[in-house]
C-alpha cells in the first residue's frame, strides 16, 4: 500500500519552538523527518501576555493568531525543504495551534495561529482546532495525546505509563489487558514553572540537564504548601496549564514563608513538586510493575528523571526512543495523526480520558 504523509505541528506550554515531523501511518508509522522551528522572543512574550487578561486582548488577539499561522506555515515549509518533500505530496497538515487560554470549567479552551494562513502559504489542506468538538461534547479538551499513545504504544499483556513532560506534565496509563480503559490527565506543573524561574532569575530559557536544580536543596515546608493545592486533590478527567500554576502563584507561595528560599532552593523544589506529583498520580493507580516511557523536552533533564526513580523505585523508565519514536517529536506526530484520523472521519478522543460523553471526530478542515 502506497505511503500517505502528513505533517505535525506543535507548539507547547514552554513556548520554546515550533516542533515539526513529516511522517506516514501505512503500512506501519514512520518518523520521515523533523524540525524544531525557533519561536522569536517578541511572539512568546505576545503570548505570555495574552495567557492573562488585560487591556485590548481582542486586537492583541487578531494580531498574533495571523503572526503564529505565518510561523506554522514556515516551519512546515522549512520542513518540506529539509525533507527534500513536495508540497503535493503531503496529504494534510496537523496543527495544534498556540494555546492562549485553557478554561475546561468554563467549557473553553482556545488555540490560535489561523489555520487559514498555513493552507494558503504552505498549499497544503490544514486540519486545526482539536480541542473544542470535545469540550463541546463535555470533556476537558485534553489531554488529547493518549489516544495516540494507545495506538502507537499499546502493547497487550504489558502495563506502561507514557509521561509527557512539557510546559505541564501529563500521563497516559495503558493497561495492557484490554478490558481496561486507557486513562490520562494532566497532573500538574511539568516544565512551566521552572522554566519560568530560571528565566526570571538567571535570563536562561530553561535549567539544561536540571544542574542548577541539582546544585539547591528541597524546601519541605515550601513543597508541602504547593503540593496543597486543590488541583492535586482532584479527581481526572482533569487538565490545567498556565492560569493556574505561574509565577504569581508561586510568588503567593514564597508570601506564606518566613523566610524566602535561594532562589536555587526553589528551583530544586520546583523539581522535586513536578516528580512528587507525577509520582503520586501514577502510584495510586495499581498498575502491574509498569514500565515508564518519558516524552516532551523535559525528558533531557536528568535531574528530574533521578528524581523520579527515587520516588519510582520498582519502575523501569526510559524514553519513547525505545518504542521507536524520539521523545522530542511525539506531540507533533500526535497531531499529525489526529489530522489523519479527521480526514478518514474516524475519532481521535478518548471519553475516558477526558470525560466527554463519547469519543468524537476532531478538528476542522482547512482545504488547500
Amino acid at each position: 500500500m502506497k505511503p500517505e504523509y502528513y505533517i505535525g505541528l506543535m507548539s507547547g506550554t514552554s513556548l520554546d519552538s515550533v516542533d515539526a515531523v513529516l511522517v506516514s501511518f501505512v503500512p506501519e508509522f514512520q518518523l520521515h523527518a523533523s524540525l524544531s522551528y525557533p519561536l522569536p522572543a517578541t511572539l512568546r512574550q505576545q503570548i505570555l501576555t495574552l495567557n492573562h487578561c488585560g487591556p485590548n486582548e481582542i486586537d492583541q488577539l487578531g494580531s498574533l493568531d495571523v503572526a503564529l499561522g505565518r510561523l506554522f506555515a514556515d516551519a512546515a515549509n522549512a520542513l518540506l525543504t529539509h525533507s527534500n518533500f513536495l508540497a503535493k505530496q503531503v496529504c494534510a497538515i496537523g496543527s495544534h495551534g498556540q494555546t492562549i487560554r485553557h478554561r475546561p470549567e468554563r467549557h473553553f479552551s482556545l488555540q490560535i495561529g489561523d489555520p487559514s494562513c498555513i493552507a494558503e502559504q504552505t498549499g497544503i489542506t490544514t486540519v486545526a482546532d482539536f480541542r473544542r468538538r470535545d469540550l463541546a461534547a463535555g470533556g476537558q479538551g485534553a489531554p488529547l495525546v493518549p489516544a495516540f499513545h494507545q495506538a502507537l504504544f499499546g502493547k497487550p499483556g504489558q502495563d506502561r505509563v507514557v509521561v509527557n513532560l512539557g510546559g505541564m506534565a501529563n500521563i497516559t496509563l495503558l493497561p495492557g489487558h484490554e478490558d481496561l480503559p486507557v486513562l490520562g490527565y494532566d497532573t500538574g506543573p511539568g516544565n512551566v514553572l521552572m522554566d519560568s524561574w530560571i528565566r526570571q532569575q538567571r535570563g536562561l530559557d530553561y535549567d539544561r540537564d536540571g544542574n542548577w536544580a541539582s546544585s539547591g536543596q528541597v524546601q519541605p515546608e515550601l513543597l508541602k504548601r504547593m503540593l496543597e493545592h486543590p488541583y492535586f486533590q482532584r479527581k481526572p478527567p482533569k487538565s490545567t496549564g498556565r492560569e493556574q500554576f505561574d509565577l504569581p502563584w508561586l510568588q503567593q507561595m514564597l508570601d506564606t514563608l518566613d523566610e524566602a528560599p535561594s532562589p536555587e532552593n526553589i528551583q530544586a523544589t520546583l523539581l522535586e513538586l513536578t516528580a512528587v506529583s507525577l509520582a503520586q498520580a501514577i502510584d495510586q493507580h495499581g498498575l502491574n510493575h509498569p514500565r515508564l516511557f518519558l516524552c516532551g523536552g523535559g525528558s533531557h533533564n536528568r535531574a528530574l528523571q533521578n528524581r523520579l526513580q527515587h520516588h519510582l523505585p520498582d519502575t523501569e523508565i526510559t524514553s519513547t526512543e525505545a518504542l521507536g519514536l524520539a521523545p522530542d517529536w511525539v506531540e507533533a506526530a500526535a497531531f499529525a495523526w489526529f489530522a489523519m484520523r479527521t480526514l478518514n472521519r474516524q475519532t481521535s478522543s478518548l471519553a475516558a480520558v477526558t470525560g466527554a460523553q463519547g469519543n468524537r471526530i476532531l478538528g476542522a478542515i482547512y482545504p488547500a
